[in-house]
């Protein structure tokens, strides 16, 4: 072994410019990888770091459209300190302005218990909440109110008494349609905003002497009220929705690491096999010296490794480094600061994954330059290439197990992961496949007339030509740059078509039963000709299906969300609109037997339910046992009122509850009908459709902006395994391009069919890109995502035209040096 570190640290200095390009391969994989998982692992740290800071405590305690009895209210007082809070949706209407959609809060005395409430400068209390309103600073500037200034709030005028400096629990609270403005209880009481079938949501927070009981406790608080609807959360599970989304895109950019590394896989063979390939007179001469076979391999071995581990660590030290410039870069933009440091479990990932590729990728090539007979010192002529011996198929085998393995069981989705790399070993396998077909076809196919067309076509069959390895290379180059442009270019449309033109201006929430005729006489004063849709509605929660309680599931299904925490419900006596029947039958209009429900499909299928299963939900404490009679199919693209759950009429229309409407009117007319809602029923919210696509477009941005980075190396990727399967064909074009020059030939005529065979390569895979990237993208879009797919073709097009268009550079460039080498080098090293 120190012979072969020798030679090996001999021949490096001589020649080791040869292996560049496995190492930056290795470089852009391991970095890919290495970096989102780092910066996944360190917003998810920072998440569990701020926990209890988030959360507001060590325990919150959850329930819908009311508050806690008095003798709920003693037995979570006798738990720990406590902390009222009460959050709802409501218009805020300053002096002389139009309506404002805001999140408002309500504390009392004992808020934050923990982090720190701060006040902009100016305040006449900082860091309290006294009598009035403190307003959130994006607020303050939008409608440019100055502490003093008065608002309305429902039906109280209050003065703003401070703008919002930092709210320590707001992350905690999840989504919200508007700026947060905060109130004392007693104010809240002033509003009149609180009625029965109000929406609203009322949270205790317990600060407890020993914080690891919490969930014990919050436990013990469902056991002791049963049927009261209460939700607990520790301090471990708060921002939950934020978890799932960064581990869900976290997950997907791990995928889109994995396809860079598989390509950068294909440039490792590439570099390898062009490397060991000008090693061939080495080999032989070592051969003749009396080197053996495992000398000669260990030699090699030692190089690669060198250079290998070269590149995985600095791949592993910008993967570390990764968090730390994601937050000097965007870190204004991310839902939560990430917690800089080192990440061994993302970092070694990357380390064992690099290094399974490499030496997956590497093997063959090892195997080939081992068996360099010594005869090769004497002539120099193309070997004919054999199948790699038994064991080295073998080991490749064992690699190519621990690689799926290892991809799939630490993955946070395993069934997806496990999905990606088998329908990735599918394709790099049909690629293969269909590079010896390609080969076999060139070589039976019609000689063309045209001379270069001739050349180009032969170039694609001739001894030594590396058609298979390209088709592969660039087959899974070209498949991932197209469901790359197909997903950017899907959120993009998503980002601008959220609202489609049938979409209503207004939402309507808060509205009593009683008070829509005068709802609707205040929308048609300002809009004039209106369609108003109204649906009765209150807040309900799956407790059980089929007999078995929610919360003695565990780990819930993937795809569960109507599991999550209370949902909106309503009754129906026909099919909703922009609802189908796809499964089951409706009820009969004047249906009075036991209770039905309908079900959203796709909510069915995850929570696996068909016709006839039993599920219960608990309404307002009253636990509501229903079956399941039909399942439908929902346009939720069309942003109307759309529910997962909807009830037959019956027994469920007798809970308290209130009316939800969607106002489709004229755009022109959005803010007479903010004033007029506002002046008749100052009670009632209004939600403009403008502000919820303005959420969901920041969302679908941000994640757009994590693609186009992840795709970056992807594209680096790409790019050096074109410039590797170049590189490694090199030496068989020197011979051809002095054969040909020899002949007669020009530089234009060589160059011409060199590209002419790039050019007839790229076209044969465009349609196996374009199948291939496609469907993957789509996949993505409307199963990871649950967005519509809406790829811009000529932006799909322009990208599979780019790259084939690169291809055909770079080929052409590549071979520029052969075209530099005197006959008579060429021909002495022959």
């Amino acid at each position: 072994m120190t012979l072969a570190l020798r030679l090996a640290w001999r021949d490096l200095k001589r020649s080791g410019r040869g292996l560049l390009l496995l190492g930056l391969c290795l470089l852009l994989g391991t970095a890919a990888l290495a970096g989102i998982g780092s910066v996944s692992a360190s917003m998810l740290a920072a998440l569990s770091d701020q926990g209890r800071t988030v959360l507001g405590g060590d325990l919150e305690l959850r329930v819908s459209q009311r508050r806690a009895t008095v003798e709920e209210q003693s037995m979570f007082s006798s738990l720990g300190r406590l902390s009222e809070t009460l959050s709802l949706r409501a218009m805020v209407e300053p002096e002389g302005g139009a309506p404002t959609l805001v999140d408002l809060k309500a504390v009392d005395d004992h808020w934050p218990l923990i982090g720190r409430f701060r006040l902009e400068p100016g305040a006449p209390a900082p860091g309290r909440v006294p009598g009035g309103a403190i307003v959130a600073e994006a607020l303050a500037d939008r409608l440019r109110l100055r502490v003093g200034d008065p608002i309305r709030v429902g039906e109280a005028r209050l003065t703003i008494t401070g703008v919002i400096a930092e709210e320590p629990d707001a992350l905690g609270e999840g989504f919200s349609l508007g700026p947060r403005v905060i109130v004392d209880l007693p104010t809240l009481d002033r509003t009149g905003l609180v009625q029965p079938g109000t929406l609203y949501t009322s949270r205790y927070r317990l600060a407890l002497e020993r914080p690891e009981q919490a969930a014990a406790l919050g436990d013990a608080v469902r056991r002791r009220f049963p049927n009261a609807g209460w939700s607990a959360r520790t301090a471990t599970e708060a921002g939950g929705g934020l978890r799932r989304g960064i581990g869900q895109l976290g997950q997907f950019l791990l995928l889109v690491g994995l396809a860079a590394l598989a390509i950068a896989g294909v440039g490792v063979g590439s570099g390898v096999s062009a490397y060991l390939a000008a090693k061939t007179r080495t080999v032989a001469t070592l051969k003749v010296l009396g080197a053996r076979s495992g000398l000669i391999a260990s030699m090699f071995l030692a190089e690669l490794g060198l250079v290998a581990g070269l590149g995985l660590l600095l791949g592993l030290a910008v993967g570390a480094a990764a968090p730390a410039i994601v937050v000097a870069v965007a870190g204004e933009a991310l839902p939560v600061q990430p917690r800089l440091g080192l990440y061994p479990r993302p970092l070694g990932l990357a380390a064992a994954l690099g290094i399974i590729v490499t030496l997956l990728f590497a093997l063959p090539a090892l195997a080939r330059a081992r068996a360099v007979p010594a005869a090769a010192l004497l002539r120099d002529a193309v070997a004919r290439r054999r199948w790699p011996p038994t064991p080295t198929i073998a080991a490749m085998a064992s690699l190519v197990a621990a690689l799926v393995a290892l991809a799939v069981l630490t993955a946070t989705d395993r069934r997806l992961a496990g999905w990606f790399v088998g329908a990735t070993a599918a394709l790099i396998l049909g690629l293969w496949l269909v590079g010896l077909l390609v080969r076999w076809l060139a070589a039976r196919a019609p000689r063309p007339r045209g001379t270069l067309m001739r050349l180009g076509l032969s170039g694609l069959h001739r001894p030594g030509a590396q058609t298979d390895r390209l088709v592969v290379a660039l087959g899974l180059g070209f498949s991932i740059f197209v469901a790359l442009a197909a997903i950017n270019t899907s959120l993009s449309q998503a980002m601008r078509s959220t609202a489609p033109e049938r979409a209503p201006r207004f939402f309507a929430i808060d509205l009593q039963p009683d008070d829509a005729p005068a709802f609707r006489r205040a929308v048609a004063s300002a809009a004039g000709a209106n369609r108003i849709e109204t649906t009765p509605s209150l807040r309900g929660s799956i407790i059980a299906l089929k007999g078995r309680r929610v919360d003695e599931m565990g780990d819930l299904p993937e795809g569960a969300w109507v599991l999550r925490g209370d949902r909106t419900i309503t009754w129906s006596t026909a099919v909703p609109p922009r609802n189908r029947v796809v499964e089951g039958r409706w009820w009969p209009a004047d249906y009075k037997g036991p209770p039905l429900v309908s079900l959203e499909d796709r909510a069915a299928e995850a929570l696996g339910l068909k016709i006839g299963d039993e599920i219960t939900v608990l309404v307002l404490g009253v636990e509501v046992p229903a079956r399941v009679a039909a399942l439908r199919q929902i346009d939720w693209n069309a942003l109307g009122l759309n529910f997962a759950i909807v009830f037959s009429p019956g027994l469920i229309e007798e809970a308290p509850h209130g009316v939800l409407a969607s106002v489709y009117s004229d755009p022109a007319r959005d803010g007479a009908v903010a004033r007029a809602v506002a002046d008749a029923l100052p009670s009632v919210t209004l939600v403009r459709v403008g502000d919820v696509i303005g959420q969901v477009g920041e969302l679908i941005g941000r994640i757009a902006l994590a693609v186009r980075v992840a795709a970056a190396a992807t594209v680096a990727a790409g790019i050096a395994v074109l410039v590797g399967a170049v590189a490694a064909s090199a030496r068989t074009r020197r011979a051809d391009a002095v054969v040909l020059k020899l002949l007669g030939a020009t530089r234009r005529q060589v160059l011409g069919a060199q590209a002419i065979e790039y050019g007839l390569l790229s076209l044969l895979l465009v349609g196996v890109a374009l199948a291939v990237g496609l469907a993957a993208g789509w996949f993505v879009m409307t199963r990871l995502f649950e967005l519509p797919f809406a790829p811009s073709w000529w932006a799909v097009g322009g990208t599979i035209l780019a790259a084939a268009g690169a291809t055909v550079l770079v080929g052409v460039l590549g071979n520029l040096p052969t075209l530099r080498v005197r006959p008579a080098e060429a021909l002495r090293d022959a």
